[in-house]
């Protein structure tokens, strides 16, 4: 069997720059053909599960403001799974992570709609009840993304610096708002803009800090991503956690199970059932 850095395509460089800057981009990782049936099936998805919210954007909440997140679409929606589970991602995942098995975190739709609010920069770790840092995430635009139409910016480096304090992206949770890129922890770091083109991936580790711009275009930012976690991670917390709860582990135990099922090594088309208990319409996690 191919290795993951054989599956992904992935340089010895690009694993390496990785490893250094806690980001990287791929530019050309899907081609048109592949896009063309992966959008409309996302678009599709987030349509469903957002049919009953027709609420203009000023009269949401900050953190809907943010965005329309909608989790776990491989779930309920069969057609995303090859997306979700595409191998050259799950083999990129595990050869950034250094790993021999990943297993999906979540995937999940990030829609930033026309006047959506900057993304408030943060770590994604806080939020995910892991006793492991070995995470990596995904950010899949369905178009270009320029500045001024929410492109991603990562703090290079800052995966590295120690820093797992919890931002409140919009106040979700009633928490003050928290101006993380002040931290005199993260001086003399500079916060990188990306720029993404249409059939690009930016991955992330799961400490590294990002932000995104808000969305001053008169489209909406159509976003997918993923997070592939490390096989062998623990529970770390008993917070409320759906995925976890859903699946039974509690606090110290192994996490496996539908919810969670492992991403590579996989066979080509061979996805994972999905759980028979689905999860809510609209959810929370961070990643841009």
């Amino acid at each position: 069997m191919r290795t993951a850095k054989e599956q992904s395509g992935l340089s010895q460089l690009q694993i390496d720059a990785f490893q250094r800057d806690g980001f990287l981009l791929v530019d050309d990782l899907f081609t048109d053909e592949e896009l063309d049936r992966f959008g409309p099936a996302v678009d599709a998805a987030v349509r469903h599960r957002t049919s009953d919210d027709h609420r203009p954007l000023a009269s949401k909440n900050l953190y809907e403001q943010t965005f329309v997140q909608c989790m776990r679409l491989w779930e309920d929606h069969p057609q995303v799974a090859p997306f979700t589970f595409h191998t050259k991602l799950c083999a990129a995942a595990a050869a950034l992570l250094q790993v021999d098995c990943v297993r999906l975190w979540h995937d999940q739709a990030l829609y930033k709609e026309p006047g959506g609010r900057k993304t408030d920069a943060h770590l994604d770790y806080p939020f995910w009840p892991v006793d492991r840092t070995d995470l990596v995430s995904v950010w899949i635009p369905f178009a270009d993304v320029h500045p001024g139409g929410g492109m991603m910016s990562y703090l290079r480096g800052s995966h590295l610096s120690g820093i797992t304090e919890f931002v409140d992206i919009g106040q979700l949770r009633g928490g003050k708002p928290y101006e993380l890129l002040q931290d005199e922890r993260l001086a003399g770091m500079a916060l990188i803009p990306v720029p993404a083109k249409r059939g690009s991936a930016i991955f992330h580790h799961a400490c590294t800090i990002h932000a995104a711009d808000r969305n001053d275009t008169d489209r909406t930012r159509r976003v997918f991503t993923m997070a592939y976690m490390a096989d062998g991670c623990r529970r770390s917390r008993d917070d409320a956690y759906f995925a976890l709860d859903r699946d039974g582990h509690k606090q110290g135990e192994l996490i496996t199970g539908a919810g969670h099922p492992v991403a590579w090594p996989l066979a080509a088309g061979d996805f994972p059932k999905p759980p028979s208990v689905l999860g809510p319409k609209t959810g929370f996690g961070y990643s841009g």
